[in-house]
């Protein structure tokens, strides 16, 4: 047998005859125009029904000596090797990949080794210094007094000191990417592992704060290199970066001198900026490298009027070591090392310019992060919605983030003033009156008003409330906290001649949020979405006109475990049809978790007077619970910094400025009572989504849902009876059928779903709670759903027949049949309704 298969694969790579085994162990023999044939029909449809079988051994008169049941085993066997081919094909990337990947951690387990030895030379050194007389010792430490840098001394105007100096930057940059000059540790939280985006590490004691990071990326060393110049694409505090000067240096690389600005990410610390010299260069073994270091004395920046509103921080030597991988693609070694001039913020913000791990989320690991971005999107790994390019919504994102920044910072070269603030006002007011908001080049797209932007901003420190709950809370809730009609208002200050002061056309909002996803970075940790408010006009002469409002939102920093990071939620105002160049003017919050030093037990809560509505922060005591971790208890401090922005009318500036302070205090006033609620002393933020209020616990209800189903079907929903608690649950929540429960109001509004109810309207668990049952369903499966409600209010259930539904994004769902029950509880009172939707599908 086996020497016949080698026969067999041995004449069908010949060309000429294709041998098939059939059902009966026989060879078919196929000639190559046989083969031919089959495969134009396969290129075509893979897998043909029986009567194109017939249809094309009628047709073709080739394959008239061959049966159809053969036909049907040759397009089995063809689809078979296909499937084969495209495993193999997908094992050897994994392996090359792995292969890689191996490499990489076998480099950095020598390292580690290297690093073992240092440290063990050091302490044998230090004990040895300890038996020394005092002399001696001084002596020693005479000798190893560190010296001022010789850079800082040099002509830094002159080519040939500057290639000098870059030359040792690259020495020194290339020490800490592969070598043991910073003593590494792991980032906490961040273990490497297979599915991980790369190996991440922060400095334990140097001068500065420092963190490095390595990892394989499918992209050539040349386009890397161009992507992490290009710091603003990726690195969303950076203002601006401008090369003033290039030249290029001996050996085949160039020298540039970069002044860089970076926002400060609340009201309450300045800017920084920083001038570098940064040298590209490449090195024998065919790597690639951009290192970077700060040139002392460089003065000012370019605008001399700006640079009060700056603060000058210090990059130590820092960049990125890009080395070409057999097979394609790259691994990339990054290393950010910075001083950020702690001194010039209040003491309670220190903590954010000394924590290495900040350094890391906001740089280092978001610029590996990037990089595979960017590569995923380029192999078309990426799927993104509404039709939109992964690039246009990249640039969405980044006008957001740059948008709520320049607010946040109001610099005077963009245009910005504070309006009457004497220095006790809680909530900052600042207008631009230049301020133009055009989203390119393209001066038709641009929106210049004739009044300008007016800001209200506030910072206020938060106690014991976990930044990722707190941003998802104001996510999913968004009624809890916003005015209707102040959103409304600032949709329509963005439509030309139609200024109109809030409260002019009252609007009732339904009370529907809307969220549709746009698309998502690759680790979920930043979402792009686009969030419909429905409302619905009160003017008697429109009652039936629709008053939606549309916000294009970013929301990051939702997941605990994420060491360091900040949370944010920013959205402006878009038209519902928005074009790739849409005017933005963003109003959001940042929540940025304040990593306490080790035995610093002053409480910046009374001791410090610098921050805003410090009076109005007495959220709750800073409990340290005993069951919790110590990474748990550090963060039990965050800055929240609230900034929103609203055009206005010139002869309309005093009345907006009163509206946007009242607002941004009732904001203010909002989010604290809702921080009240989800501290650890209330909602316990590690449980997991809820139900609505008054619904029983999850494994309750499921209890509920599967009982009431046997009771009124005679049949069990689960394969298993003897299911129970959290077994159940989880059976129902992967259950294949899409399952809701709605509640049994005048108008059923939705309580639950299992996942695949999620999946079929396209939504959350928390946002399903705003979704009516009426509104999932057409014209024809609205009419069949009140025919039968009589009977499924009589009997206890009812059989829906198949039809079509509506997800939250528009979709159309089909499902061929709808079994509906009333869900009865523990006094055999109906708790709700239950609808189970068998094989649905999207259309």
């Amino acid at each position: 047998m086996a020497m016949a298969v080698a026969h067999h694969r041995e004449s069908s790579s010949s060309g000429s005859i294709d041998k098939h085994l059939d059902h009966s162990g026989k060879y078919v023999r196929y000639t190559a125009e046989q083969v031919e044939a089959l495969e134009r029909v396969y290129a075509e449809c893979p897998k043909p029904s029986s009567l194109r079988r017939q249809q094309l051994i009628r047709e073709c008169s080739i394959l008239s000596n061959i049966e159809p049941k053969q036909i049907k085993v040759w397009f089995q066997n063809r689809r078979c090797r296909e499937k084969q081919r495209k495993e193999a094909s997908r094992l050897q990337t994994v392996n090359r990949k792995l292969t890689a990947m191996n490499k990489l951690l076998m480099e950095e387990n020598d390292r580690l080794q290297k690093q073992v030895s240092q440290l063990v030379s050091e302490n044998g050194y230090m004990r040895q210094q300890l038996h020394t007389t005092s002399a001696a010792t001084t002596d020693a430490s005479c000798d190893s007094v560190v010296t001022t840098p010789q850079h800082s001394t040099r002509d830094a105007n002159n080519p040939a000191g500057l290639l000098s100096i870059a030359e040792e930057t690259l020495t020194e940059f290339l020490s800490k990417a592969t070598g043991t000059a910073v003593d590494w540790v792991q980032m906490p939280g961040m273990k490497p592992g297979p599915d991980s985006v790369g190996i991440f590490a922060i400095s334990q004691s140097c001068s500065g704060v420092a963190a490095r990071a390595c990892g394989l990326v499918s992209l050539e060393p040349t386009k890397i290199a161009e992507i992490l110049k290009d710091r603003p694409c990726w690195f969303r505090e950076c203002r601006n970066l401008e090369v003033f000067t290039m030249f290029p240096a001996g050996n085949g690389g160039t020298i540039e001198l970069v002044y860089t600005q970076t926002y400060a990410p609340t009201t309450l610390a300045p800017a920084r900026d920083i001038w570098t010299l940064r040298y590209t260069t490449s090195l024998d073994n065919g790597s690639l490298v951009v290192c970077e270091r700060s040139l002392s004395g460089s003065g000012t920046g370019p605008n001399p009027t700006a640079a009060a509103q700056f603060v000058r921080a210090e990059m130590l030597p820092s960049g990125y070591l890009i080395r070409p991988c057999d097979g394609g693609g790259s691994i990339i070694h990054i290393v950010d090392h910075l001083n950020l001039e702690a001194w010039s913020v209040p003491e309670v913000l220190r903590p954010l310019y000394e924590s290495s791990k900040v350094v890391a989320q906001k740089m280092t690991i978001a610029a590996l992060r990037y990089i595979r971005q960017i590569a995923q999107e380029t192999s078309g790994e990426v799927v993104y919605g509404l039709g939109r390019q992964p690039a246009v919504l990249r640039t969405f994102s980044q006008r957001l983030s740059r948008g709520f920044n320049d607010a946040v910072n109001g610099f005077n070269d963009d245009g910005w003033s504070i309006l009457n603030c004497d220095g006790a006002e809680d909530v900052i007011i600042a207008v631009n009156s230049t301020k133009n908001l055009s989203g390119t080049s393209n001066p038709a797209s641009s929106l210049t008003f004739l009044g300008g932007i007016l800001c209200a901003k506030a910072s206020m420190l938060l106690q014991n409330v976990p930044p990722a709950v707190l941003v998802r809370f104001l996510r999913e809730h968004r009624s809890e906290w916003a005015d209707f009609n102040v959103d409304a208002y600032s949709a329509a200050s963005l439509k030309a001649g139609t200024y109109a002061y809030p409260g002019m056309r009252p609007t009732r909002f339904t009370g529907s949020q809307i969220i549709m996803p746009l698309g998502h970075t690759i680790e979920h940790e930043e979402m792009l979405e686009v969030i419909r408010l429905e409302g619905h006009s009160l003017a008697q002469e429109d009652a039936f006109a629709s008053r939606d409002t549309h916000l294009l939102q970013i929301c990051s920093g939702t997941d605990e475990n994420a060491v360091g990071a900040c949370s944010e939620l920013i959205f402006a105002p878009i038209d519902e049809m928005f074009p790739d160049d849409a005017p933005l003017v963003p109003s959001g919050f940042r929540i940025i978790p304040l990593d306490s030093k080790p035995g610093d037990k002053k409480d910046a809560m009374t001791s410090n007077r610098t921050l805003d509505l410090t009076s109005g922060l007495e959220v709750g005591p800073a409990t340290t619970h005993g069951g919790e971790d110590s990474s748990s208890s550090h963060n039990t401090r965050s800055v929240l910094t609230i900034a929103f922005q609203f055009p206005f009318d010139s002869n309309m500036q005093d009345n907006v400025a009163i509206m946007a302070r009242q607002y941004v205090r009732s904001v203010i006033s909002s989010v604290q009572r809702v921080a009240m609620a989800i501290s650890p002393s209330g909602i316990n933020p590690t449980v997991g989504a809820k139900l609505s209020p008054g619904s029983p616990a999850a494994a309750t209800l499921a209890h509920w849902i599967c009982q009431s189903y046997s009771y009124h079907l005679g049949t069990d929903l689960l394969r298993s009876d003897s299911l129970v608690g959290d077994l159940m649950l989880k059976q129902l929540w992967h259950h294949p059928d899409a399952i809701l429960c709605c509640s049994l109001k005048s108008l059923p509004v939705f309580m639950f779903a299992n996942q695949a109810g999620l999946d079929m309207l396209e939504t959350t668990l928390v946002a399903l709670q705003d979704i009516t049952l009426d509104k999932i369903f057409d014209e024809s499966g609205r009419k069949a759903l009140f025919a039968d409600f009589a009977k499924l209010m009589q009997q206890g259930f009812a059989y829906l027949p198949a039809g079509i539904c509506m997800s939250t994004m528009g979709r159309h769902a089909s499902y061929e049949q709808v079994i509906a029950w009333k869900v009865l509880g523990e006094d055999n009172s109906v708790h709700c309704l239950a609808f189970s939707f068998i094989n649905w599908s999207f259309v």
